[in-house]
């Protein structure tokens, strides 16, 4: 992700520098999400802690940088594959989700209905 958000920046447009700061913040966040989880995402990103959720925000981020120019439809359909392989293991029922997915719903304290 973050490869592709830098990507954007040629040729130096407003829009391009907007949308290619995005990407590089969305795949930060999602490189910390792999090793270390802050106690507010859980909160306020918890769509990022099951397969279907991840999955629909990693197809809109390949979805972001699929135009224009070769390297950003590569790095676009990568990501988007992937988003499409985490939807796929959600309906899958003998896969669980690995552990850093499985620590956030227990951890953020939120109220059950």
């Amino acid at each position: 992700m973050v490869l592709g958000g830098i990507s954007q920046f040629s040729p130096i447009k407003f829009q391009s520098v907007v949308v290619g700061c995005y990407v590089i913040v969305f795949g930060l966040a999602t490189a910390l999400l792999e090793y270390q989880i802050p106690p507010y995402m859980a909160r306020y990103a918890s769509f990022l802690f099951s397969f279907l959720g991840r999955g629909i925000f990693y197809i809109f981020i390949g979805s972001i940088l699929l135009h224009d120019h070769v390297l950003r439809i590569i790095a676009g359909s990568i990501i988007g594959f992937v988003g499409v392989v985490y939807v796929v293991l959600e309906y899958i029922p003998s896969i669980e989700p690995p552990q850093n997915m499985r620590d956030a719903d227990a951890s953020w304290g939120g109220d059950q209905v």
